[in-house]
């Protein structure tokens, strides 16, 4: 049976990391025999330029027809002017709405090569292996009432809402519990439970939902103690739960427990569908050099086929791969140090297919 991958690389490194991927994708999908099939489209700034939205209707039409979708990354100053709703993030916030994609599995995990790489000490960082599972659809980022107005004395108000119901709660808490059931079985729920009220019913619900995973850990801590102790003891962590903004600043801190920002993947899924990218961004000062990382893009390709497609040896072939990849020295920029051997965005894409092969 045919399985059909929406791709839209994006802008910025997005379609160089992209083109890395999808060789390695298809590399595995013959060596398989997955009845994998690409379709293309545009999203993001480059989406903008050629249609004057963000999310055309036609590239929104092949997301939800698609069985998952891979995404590249989106923005970049080009479009900073642009109106909010014409921006390129406007289209990955309508993709995670649209799709219904509510929980968000971000890994920072780190390799023993690059042990090094990270800012902190060896002895900090080594063996650290963490799940951020972030609610992607709520909180403040979709909250209403937003905007900004203004005032009669002059000024402006800007204002946002930070809003969950019991349900949006309960979904993303059971998500959270059945990883950390197959994994360490340990739950740290973050949230401000002291300050806000939408955290304390977060926290009372994820009590509730704890009742059903006996054999799970559950234990709850503040996001700014939380914060505090990603870098201070990581490994004391091994499936974080929280909410939308919390998780998209915690996950990027944790991120850096690793050495790069390049080197992490992640899945958005609402059920068994899901939407595929690396946590990074366009970064377009290096796009079109040949500088970027494809390892978290690549990763993200290996999140798919586990947690979409059930094809977990196809997955860990490349999870092995980029481990010999990284074993074997290579480097692209953001994680060279002297003594590597220091590649382009190809040819890390080489390495990793030879390792396949």
């Amino acid at each position: 049976m045919t399985k059909k991958i929406a791709v839209f690389a994006g802008d910025g490194i997005g379609p160089e990391v992209m083109d890395e991927a999808l060789r390695v994708l298809l590399r595995v999908n013959d060596k398989y025999s997955l009845g994998m099939e690409i379709e293309k489209g545009l999203v993001g700034g480059c989406a903008y330029d050629q249609h004057g939205t963000p999310l055309p209707e036609s590239s929104l039409k092949l997301a939800k027809s698609a069985d998952a979708v891979m995404l590249g990354a989106v923005g970049g100053l080009k479009w900073d002017t642009l109106d909010y709703s014409l921006r390129p993030e406007r289209a990955l916030l309508g993709l995670r709405g649209e799709l219904d994609l509510y929980a968000n599995l971000r890994p920072a995990k780190v390799h023993p090569a690059l042990a090094d790489a990270s800012t902190l000490k060896r002895e900090v960082v080594d063996g650290v292996d963490i799940m951020v599972v972030r609610e992607l659809v709520g909180g403040m980022y979709f909250g209403k009432p937003k905007g900004v107005e203004k005032l009669p004395d002059g000024t402006e108000r800007g204002f946002n809402t930070e809003v969950y119901t019991t349900p949006e709660i309960e979904r993303i808490a059971k998500v959270a519990f059945e990883v950390a059931r197959k994994r360490g079985k340990k739950l740290c729920s973050v949230d401000k439970a002291n300050v806000l009220e939408s955290s304390g019913l977060w926290r009372r619900v994820v009590i509730e939902v704890a009742k059903a995973y006996p054999d799970v850990a559950l234990s709850h801590m503040y996001v700014d103690n939380c914060a505090m102790q990603l870098i201070r003891w990581p490994n004391q962590f091994d499936v974080i739960v929280t909410n939308n903004m919390f998780g998209d600043i915690l996950s990027d801190e944790a991120s850096m427990l690793t050495g790069s920002i390049g080197m992490l993947p992640s899945a958005s899924l609402s059920g068994k569908k899901g939407m595929y990218e690396p946590i990074h961004g366009s970064a377009p000062d290096i796009a079109g050099q040949g500088k970027a990382n494809p390892i978290a893009t690549i990763l993200s390709v290996a999140m798919m086929l586990d947690y979409t497609f059930d094809a977990s040896s196809a997955a860990k072939e490349i999870e092995n791969a980029v481990t010999k990849a990284l074993d074997g020295g290579y480097r692209t920029a953001d994680i060279y140090s002297d003594g590597m051997k220091k590649v382009s965005t190809k040819e890390m894409g080489d390495v990793i297919l030879k390792a396949i092969a």
